[in-house]
């Protein structure tokens, strides 16, 4: 058995680019509605607040890991958050590989062993995704940042090197 992994990858739940900048436009206005205010009431001081508050949640979710996908010994294994169950595919199972778009939506909420109409999906940011069917028929769909890797690495261990 190989005891050292292939391919690891870890997704992080506050770095995709489409949310950062809603949350970045939602402070400006906090900030903005802020300085407009003359004569600095309560009120202006709750933009200050919900403002500063907006981005310290930001930065903390920058390092708020979602998953992390590692490939060895014939198998993939996605690891969430805390309460999440880890879920292992087994390579020997999967009889389609492919590299694709995650979705033709600009922005897609993040997922974790999301059970849809026969797909199991998993997406944290990015606009790439590895389809994997299996040959009962179930389709994984598994979002990546670099996905030629992700596939190199899942095709070479199906291939059993």
């Amino acid at each position: 058995m190989q005891k050292s992994p292939v391919f690891i990858e870890k997704q992080f739940l506050g770095r995709d680019y489409s949310r950062i900048s809603v949350r970045l436009v939602l402070a400006l206005f906090c900030f903005a509605a802020y300085f407009i205010t003359e004569k600095r009431e309560q009120n202006a001081a709750l933009f200050l607040v919900v403002g500063c508050s907006i981005l310290v949640v930001s930065v903390i979710m920058m390092f708020l890991l979602h998953y992390k996908t590692t490939v060895q010994n014939k198998s993939i294994v996605l690891d969430g958050l805390w309460t999440t169950k880890m879920v292992k595919i087994d390579l020997n199972s999967i009889v389609k590989v492919e590299r694709t778009a995650y979705s033709s939506y600009i922005v897609n909420n993040p997922v974790y062993n999301l059970h849809q109409k026969g797909t199991v999906r998993f997406y944290a940011g990015g606009k790439d995704a590895i389809r994997l069917t299996d040959r009962d028929g179930l389709l994984y769909v598994i979002g990546t940042q670099s996905p030629s890797e992700l596939e190199q690495s899942i095709k070479a261990q199906m291939k059993g090197s």
